[in-house]
């Protein structure tokens, strides 16, 4: 009966404030310090293994010699060394340095230079530089930067150091990293170096292929330098449409739009078609991608969705949660998920815009401080939305495959599916091969797919064990490689296999940080892929697969079993008191 109560009001909120402009509060500072101590957060609050990341020594450099400096004093005083941004969006603790003997570098104030070479079609910035300022200096001198991810809350190095991407198999592809052509590096040095020395990577040396994805292990980037093309506009427009044919029609899909993808909604049979191409410049339309999910929220509707979502946790309302993904599905359709024609609504297709106001978005990091009533709707300091981010990125050959086996999972109960439907559904991007070691060495489509975080990493999770299934089902049975800054813990197990390239990128660290500075016991869990200790409820939070009950919670109803489809996979499922164990 409360659920049938409350429900209504959620949704009314929703449909109220989402009507009505917005003013918000932007992103913290992801490093957060006292007066004894400094303390390092992602965006998320919360890291994969909930435990702090305590940091001893921060420092802010404004220059690249100011950086250099930094380098140098941490590798005289043989302290282990990591660098992050002003945005921190990264999941797993790539920025964590070793709770003792180490020192942080945050890049915030080191992003005064972007230096545009039109001639040359190039452009050069500092490491700090957020991609939307630089997107915004590019247009503004008639050129595009052809490739970012879907989201801008990124610096120019953190984006191309985690394999960030958007979505393309055209030219040089949907990922960043493959449209840079030099980098300046900040390496440990000898004495009679100064300790650090900068070395400058062209587009034919070798090393650029280990410094373009770098997970920030081979030195300390302070410059990066992207090919550019001359300015172009895009045409974009949604299909909404049955699912039927997915496994059959993401191949020609990819082919036939530069920049296309599709979100599929398996609880609700859809699949929505992104038609996305290159329209020439003199193409009329001022239209802008202001994605949904990347706008401010009114606090009170994040804090009450979130409410929401845990209430029909903890009394088992699956229709609860398809209630809210049908209305979120309806109200993305109504408004073409943020897409505008002239900058304030959503008139009709097609949207036609400059390539920089379509190719990524973020609106919700720009608030002005002023303004207190709205945020990113997962700003922790809210207790808004909470949530996992599962991205997996597969070989072409074992996507349809894949595509197939998650329908018969869906066709087993599709309200199941619900929790993944109400966040964004199951995203498929495209990326070409990339000559970056730790880059896809194939052709590759990915998914990336967002569920529920339990507020307690002890609370097992409504039908957790079909997100398990398909997460395992994507990582060990198609082979998937995990995105670097997004996954669980378990995503990266025996990660080094899936890149034949691993070794020259291993070969690189050793040649350019000899002693190890930029590595840490986080990091080295990432790179390495190495299975973290089991202990009572590992599996909850993804820091294990279950091999025993312990593992999942028995005593609130969850135990660990085969999957339903992928009988190999062994998951965390409820079962009810008073029936039998499946």
């Amino acid at each position: 009966m409360y659920c049938s109560r409350w429900l209504p009001v959620v949704l009314q909120l929703l449909l109220w404030c989402s009507a009505a402009p917005v003013h918000g509060i932007p992103p913290r500072d992801p490093v957060q310090c006292n007066k004894t101590s400094c303390a390092l957060y992602n965006s998320y609050g919360p890291w994969g293994d909930r435990k702090d990341c305590d940091v001893k020594t921060v420092e802010y450099p404004t220059t690249e010699e100011e950086l250099r400096s930094a380098v140098a004093y941490a590798n005289k005083n043989k302290l282990k060394l990591k660098v992050v941004s002003k945005f921190s969006h990264t999941i797993p603790k790539l920025a964590c340095p070793p709770s003792q003997n180490s020192m942080l570098i945050s890049t915030a104030k080191y992003d005064s230079r972007i230096d545009i070479d039109s001639a040359n079609l190039a452009v050069t910035a500092d490491a700090g530089v957020a991609l939307r300022e630089l997107i915004d200096k590019v247009e503004e001198a008639g050129l595009s930067l052809v490739a970012a991810p879907y989201w801008e809350g990124v610096s120019v190095a953190g984006m191309i150091t985690t394999g960030a991407h958007g979505s393309s198999w055209r030219g040089n592809g949907g990922a960043a990293h493959d449209h840079v052509i030099g980098i300046n590096m900040i390496v440990p040095a000898s004495q009679s170096e100064g300790y650090a020395k900068v070395i400058q990577i062209g587009a034919k040396d070798q090393l650029l292929n280990a410094a373009k994805v770098s997970l920030g292990t081979l030195g300390v980037i302070s410059k990066v330098k992207f090919s550019l093309e001359k300015g172009f506009k895009r045409s974009i427009t949604y299909n909404f449409t049955d699912d039927g044919l997915i496994e059959n029609n993401f191949m020609e899909h990819g082919k036939k739009y530069e920049f296309g993808d599709i979100t599929w909604y398996p609880s609700k049979h859809t699949a929505v078609y992104r038609y996305d191409d290159r329209v020439p410049i003199d193409t009329p339309g001022d239209g802008v991608n202001d994605f949904l999910g990347f706008q401010s929220n009114e606090i009170l509707v994040s804090q009450s969705v979130r409410t929401s979502e845990k209430l029909f946790e903890s009394t088992k309302s699956v229709n609860g949660k398809c209630t809210l993904a049908s209305t979120t599905l309806a109200y993305k359709k109504l408004i073409a998920n943020g897409l505008k024609n002239n900058a304030m609504i959503f008139t009709g297709y097609p949207v036609v815009g400059r390539h920089g106001k379509m190719q990524t978005s973020g609106s919700c990091l720009y608030s002005p401080a002023a303004r207190i009533d709205a945020s990113c709707a997962w700003d922790p300091r809210i207790k808004g939305l909470f949530f996992y981010e599962s991205t997996a990125i597969f070989p072409v050959p074992k996507f349809g495959d894949f595509i197939k086996d998650v329908k018969k999972l869906r066709d087993i109960k599709p309200e199941n599916f619900c929790g993944i439907d109400h966040y964004n559904g199951i995203m498929i991007r495209y990326i070409k091969a990339s000559s970056a070691y730790l880059g896809q060495p194939e052709d590759s489509v990915v998914i990336d797919f967002n569920y529920f975080r339990a507020d307690d990493a002890s609370t097992p999770r409504l039908n957790e064990d079909v997100m398990e299934e398909v997460e395992q089902m994507a990582f060990f049975k198609y082979g998937a490689r995990p995105h670097w800054a997004k996954n669980r813990n378990l995503a990266f197990l025996n990660v080094r296999s899936k890149y034949p390239n691993f070794n020259k990128f291993i070969a690189a660290k050793k040649q350019l940080d000899p002693e190890n500075m930029l590595s840490g016991e986080w990091s080295d869990e990432i790179l390495f892929g190495t299975a973290s200790v089991r202990s009572d409820g590992c599996a909850l939070e993804g820091l294990c697969i279950c091999s025993e009950d312990r593992h999942c919670s028995p005593s609130q109803g969850y135990f660990c079993k085969p999957g339903l489809v992928y009988t190999e996979a062994r998951v965390c499922r409820y079962s009810a008191p008073s029936s039998s164990n499946l």
